[in-house]
């Protein structure tokens, strides 16, 4: 029996790393393509990208892909293309909106991955294989050009509402078309899936165009440079500090690889608009005054190796901090992320630079998700059958049904709340969730893509939480010689300091080799691994990395 499939590969209960699988028949649609970020128990892993093994087994089985579809330009929805198209086939097509396009080849073409994107236009439907049919439709969010889409397919139409606002008056004047969006509904939506990230707010979320006034004055009394920081996709926020910068009569200049690379591709295809004479190069900033200046920095969130950062600490080559300067942050600290981004502000503070940010100005952000009132009002227009609440944590796609579904008369079996790796099949009308398969993430470190694992992790966190210790173990014709075994330790404790706590080592790594001549290196190492860890933690409370090496002595 024929039925459609949605399957979620990330965006539920987390916010980033978004990727849908829609299936009919033989035929794969897939929406987004996102990164995630890595937590405190992920040392050194840079991002993560969404677990593909289950679509590839499917194309093993005979389906095949036919096409992408990438809702809007932030990294949680496209940044991961370069990583998971070279192991798909490359027969698809991929569909975006124009400045989601530009910013999807930039994101490929940092890796090498050449694929043309073809640009699509709102209202105007197009087939992808068969049984699939989308029109995109305009919606305001905190990047230009993001599309919600109707997905038409034999079981019925599918709504994907991925990031939204409902903007009254946003920046570049480009509202949804409601009447639109209500015909779409009095025609019938089978399920409606719906960013509900911000359902805790119960307000209507303050339109961007909010901030520009907000930076306009902000920067009206500033002696020095004007530094801002922002999100480097924020191409409205962008535009809002260049007309800032225009009325104080400032010349702006871009700092940072990411918004250098953002910005140039907006400015291509007219979605910011800069005077020529008021751009600058960062190279030339010694040909200005320090109050003709207006620098717009990446490094937002006091990313390590940003460029604010470097600029903070006096590392950037091309911009400087003074105390005479303003540095303004217009962003909220991402979840998780707060240490980094305060510890910016409060370096900033103790080097006298006057420093505002949105706790104590609050419309220098505003969010780009909508609260529970914006969410109800376009869960009303689209009158869906079946509501499916994506892209925000598990307590925001609960509190949805709460908020914003039993206002609407929806009940609570008509809400449907799948985990990543479950398969939601519709059949004449009804659904069902009768398979699941396990969602493992993949994690880019370095050039290393799914190299690191749960040992490699297990060990990083050990080197950071206890340090490590070296065992240097002679051995001469196949006899340890242990008096002459070299201790070396980092992190772990002073040596000079902790000679009981050496003495107790040796003592215990000649008990545990005492006698196993006959075992092999690999399984002697894992017994003074194993054991050594065990007995150190009851006297010290640690567990330090523990290192064996064997070699033999001449």
């Amino acid at each position: 029996m024929s039925q459609l499939e949605i399957i979620p590969l990330g965006g539920m209960g987390k916010v980033t790393q978004n990727m849908y699988l829609y299936i009919y028949e033989e035929e794969i649609l897939i929406v987004d393509c996102g990164i995630g970020f890595p937590d405190h128990y992920m040392p050194g892993v840079d991002i993560l990208i969404p677990d593909i093994f289950y679509l590839q087994q499917l194309l093993e089985q005979g389906k095949k892909i036919v096409g992408l579809l990438l809702t809007h330009g932030h990294d949680d929805h496209i940044a991961a293309t370069p990583y998971i198209l070279p192991e798909l086939p490359d027969d698809f097509p991929i569909f975006a909106s124009s400045l989601t396009a530009g910013f999807a080849k930039q994101r490929m073409g940092d890796r090498k991955v050449k694929r043309d994107v073809t640009v699509v236009r709102d209202h105007e439907p197009f087939q992808v294989g068969q049984y699939f049919t989308l029109t995109p439709y305009a919606m305001t969010h905190s990047v230009p050009d993001t599309k919600h889409f109707t997905i038409d397919t034999p079981e019925g139409v599918i709504y994907h509402g991925t990031d939204f606002k409902l903007d009254k008056n946003p920046v570049d004047g480009v509202v949804p078309d409601y009447d639109l969006l209500r015909k779409v509904g009095e025609k019938g939506v089978l399920c409606m899936l719906v960013d509900c990230l911000r359902v805790e707010r119960s307000e209507w979320s303050p339109s961007e165009s909010t901030t520009g006034p907000a930076i306009e004055e902000t920067m009206r009394d500033t002696q020095g440079k004007f530094v801002i920081t922002l999100m480097s996709s924020h191409i409205h926020r962008i535009q809002q500090t260049i007309t800032a910068a225009k009325e104080h009569g400032r010349k702006v200049v871009f700092i940072g690889r990411s918004v250098e690379q953002n910005v140039e591709i907006a400015l291509a295809l007219g979605k910011l608009e800069i005077p020529k004479e008021m751009l600058i190069d960062k190279r030339d900033m010694d040909d200005y005054s320090d109050d003709k200046l207006c620098v717009i920095i990446a490094g937002s969130q006091g990313q390590e190796g940003s460029s604010m950062m470097r600029a903070i600490f006096g590392e950037h080559r091309s911009v400087r901090i003074n105390p005479q300067d303003k540095v303004v942050f217009s962003a909220h600290a991402i979840p998780g992320n707060e240490l980094n981004y305060y510890g910016a502000i409060d370096e900033l503070a103790s080097n006298n630079v006057e420093v505002i940010y949105p706790d104590i100005k609050p419309n220098l952000h505003q969010s780009g998700h909508a609260g529970a009132a914006e969410q109800k009002e376009l869960v009303s227009i689209i009158n869906p059958q079946y509501v499916m609440p994506i892209g925000g944590q598990d307590r925001h796609r609960v509190l949805f049904k709460k908020a914003v579904a039993q206002p609407l008369g929806i009940k609570d079996n008509r809400v449907l709340l799948p985990k990543d790796g479950e398969v939601i099949s519709f059949s004449h009308e009804k659904f069902s969730i009768n398979k699941k398969f396990d969602i493992k993430p993949k994690m880019v470190d370095g050039k290393g893509i799914g190299d690191v694992g749960p040992v490699v992790l297990a060990d990083r966190r050990a080197l950071s939480e206890a340090g490590i210790i070296v065992l240097v173990m002679p051995r001469f014709k196949g006899s340890f010689d242990l008096k002459k075994m070299l201790i070396v330790s980092r992190g772990f404790v002073f040596m000079k300091e902790a000679e009981d706590v050496i003495q107790f080592i040796k003592e215990e790594t000649a008990k545990i080799v005492s006698g196993k001549s006959n075992t092999s290196d690999a399984k002697l190492k894992q017994a003074i691994e194993r054991k050594l860890s065990r007995k150190l933690y009851k006297i010290i409370q640690r567990e330090p990395l523990i290192v064996p090496v064997i070699y033999e002595a001449r």
